[in-house]
């Protein structure tokens, strides 16, 4: 019999177990993402897979409101985040810092996921963009390169927190 596990069965460590635990070398730069129910998804997605920061940057709504912790359900208590007006800012800044950024989206160069190859103490900052627009072609410019998930149906896209989700998982598969 295979039975559920309780909250206190898995362990999880508390808020400020996490605030000071190792994370992994992963950032996320939302890149004026509008809905706050993608925010909070990407915050609980960002707590699950213990990364560094979240920026938001442009339109994205930023916390403490009640639709982003409907969905983060305590995530923006964990994750460290900060706002940035421009997100060209803040890609040059972490790209002077060492990180390597990799925008998510579909260009004429852009890299399957799964072909994705990385050395083992890469710094990963992802941009996720827009949900109408994607990330803005300035700001593609400026990342290390791009990153597609392939897809198989009909549609062009994931919804933004679905491709967060999909991409720390494996970048995390591919550094451990």
């Amino acid at each position: 019999m295979r039975e559920k596990l309780s909250m206190e069965q898995l362990g999880r460590m508390s808020v400020e177990e996490f605030k000071t635990s190792n994370k992994f070398p992963f950032i996320i730069i939302a890149d004026n993402i509008r809905s706050m129910s993608n925010i909070g998804s990407i915050f609980r997605t960002s707590d699950a897979f213990r990364i560094e920061k979240i920026y938001l940057c442009g339109i994205t709504p930023c916390p403490p409101h009640r639709e982003i912790q409907k969905t983060a359900l305590g995530a923006t208590e964990s994750v460290a985040w900060e706002y940035v007006e421009s997100t060209q800012t803040i890609v040059k800044q972490l790209k002077e810092e060492g990180w390597t950024l990799l925008s998510l989206e579909q260009t004429t160069n852009s890299v399957m996921l799964d072909e994705l190859k990385l050395e083992k103490n890469t710094k990963i900052a992802i941009v996720l963009g827009n949900e109408v627009d994607g990330v803005e072609q300035e700001v593609i410019d400026l990342c290390h390169q791009s990153v597609e998930i392939p897809q198989f149906g009909t549609k062009h896209s994931f919804n933004v927190s679905v491709s967060a989700g999909i991409f720390l998982w494996q970048l995390y598969c591919l550094i451990k």
